[in-house]
């Protein structure tokens, strides 16, 4: 299950500072914050997996890491952490005294010290037999295996140590959906489920590529990196059935809270432009090259003329992903086309309502991509952790082989793990990188995969 969060409102339609769209509708607002609901959905439940999106812009790494590993011990180790920096200046203004957010590309120069630091206290501060509740000794944790990790980097000055005992799976599932040139860096380095979001299969190929090719100059197992596309089905049990039901949704939809989301996603405000207006012929740069991307991956939408119009309706539903209409054989052989001409494996489902949408595809799609032999029938490790069903290896807790926080886990001088990188090979390293440098550390959605 993942879970998308904000830390502001959508105030640019209409804009500047203007949330009464975004209030009016339910536009992404009111927004809860997710972690807390987690803990009480992990205790009502054994093997579900829950992604949570967490900005590393405004919440020291120090304070992150507690309470990432807090839950990861409540959940028997079923968290994942979608890392993002943060991209609303509505976020920015409540977070940071008033003062703008910074610029992408050092946000994301501060996220990679940042994910350095959780790193080293989630699996370089205590060494992984560090607790021996040994009640004739005294002793609840061995001191000497516990250390600080004496960060001091250019943003941030950690001394440690972390003050979790080493959760189930250490550091959480590690999620990332940007597919700007920093953010495709950013995922070939740690990202283990990457979310991506098109209108078609050819319009994420070339960043799945770019991120897999990536991630093995970096020593990293391509075939370790999960894509995730986000897919909205509307199902029927017929094709006719489906489209009515395509054309019920779509006539609730808020025109104004669909121009709110997009003008939270892009920054672009679509207020000055008539409903019938062609949007290539504007004058904003912005809006014509994202209209040319649409045209290009989708050239049937009204003919090829996008207008704003168009735009909103086309966002009601499904939102900037792909919006798939028809029957379950429709569907599924349109999630086929997906894995084979995207690369992708798996999707994450979106919702047009709440809960038929899961609904629809429990019983009509899921029996289907099953009886294709395409979907899992059960968890692979029921009870398991999130990294194990994710990876469908059994005892693999911690981060795979090849990836920088794998790394970092300080293991007792012979212990040796029992799990496995994906492609099969030992899944673990004995020791933090080398035994003689153990003293020196500074160097809501439903996922089908």
């Amino acid at each position: 299950m993942f879970i998308a969060d904000v830390l502001g409102g959508y105030d640019v339609y209409g804009g500047p500072k203007n949330l009464t769209p975004a209030i009016k509708s339910g536009a992404q607002w009111p927004v809860n914050e997710p972690l807390a609901m987690v803990s009480a959905m992990a205790a009502a439940t054994e093997s579900l997996g829950f992604g949570i999106t967490i900005s590393s812009s405004y919440e020291q790494p120090y304070h992150l890491a507690r309470r990432m590993s807090t839950v990861d011990h409540l959940s028997g180790g079923r968290v994942g952490w979608n890392v993002v920096t943060g991209y609303l200046d509505s976020a920015a203004r409540n977070l940071t005294n008033g003062a703008s957010q910074a610029e992408h590309d050092e946000r994301y120069a501060m996220c990679e010290e940042y994910m350095e630091v959780v790193y080293k206290l989630w699996n370089s501060s205590w060494r992984s037999d560090a607790v021996k509740l040994d009640r004739k000794a005294g002793i609840y944790t061995d001191p000497t295996l516990v250390r600080e990790i004496n960060h001091e980097g250019k943003y941030f000055n950690v001394p440690g140590p972390h003050f979790c005992q080493p959760s189930p799976q250490r550091t959480p599932v590690i999620m990332q959906a940007g597919t700007s040139r920093a953010g495709k860096a950013f995922a070939a380095k740690h990202a283990e489920g990457i979310f991506v979001s098109a209108h078609s299969p050819a319009a994420v190929a070339k960043s799945i590529a770019d991120i897999r090719d990536q991630a093995v100059k970096l020593g990293r197992d391509a075939s370790n990196i999960k894509f995730l596309a986000k897919f909205c089905p509307i199902l029927g049990r017929t094709q006719e059935e489906a489209e009515e039901k395509y054309a019920d949704y779509v006539q609730y939809g808020d025109y104004e809270g669909a121009l709110a989301l997009f003008g939270g996603w892009t920054g672009v405000d679509m207020a000055p432009y008539k409903d019938d207006e062609e949007l290539r012929y504007v004058d904003s740069n912005a809006i014509k090259s994202y209209i040319e991307g649409l045209i290009k991956v989708a050239p049937d939408v009204n003919g090829g003329k996008w207008t704003k119009k168009t735009l909103a309706e086309h966002i009601m539903v499904g939102g900037l992903g792909a919006t798939c209409v028809g029957t379950p054989d429709v569907v599924a052989d349109e999630m086929e086309r997906w894995v084979r001409e995207g690369d992708v494996d798996g999707f994450n489902i979106a919702y047009a309502i709440m809960p038929a949408t899961f609904q629809d595809t429990i019983e009509l799609l899921v029996p289907e991509l099953q009886r294709r032999g395409i979907f899992w029938d059960d968890f692979h490790v029921p009870g398991g952790t999130y990294r194990e069903n994710l990876f469908e290896l059994k005892g693999q807790h911690e981060p795979l082989l090849g990836h920088p926080a794998e790394r970092m886990i300080w293991r007792a001088p012979k212990e040796e793990a029992g799990g496995t990188s994906a492609n099969g090979t030992n899944g673990y390293t004995n020791g933090y990188h080398h035994e003689e440098e153990d003293e020196s550390l500074d160097p809501m959605s439903m996922q089908l995969s």
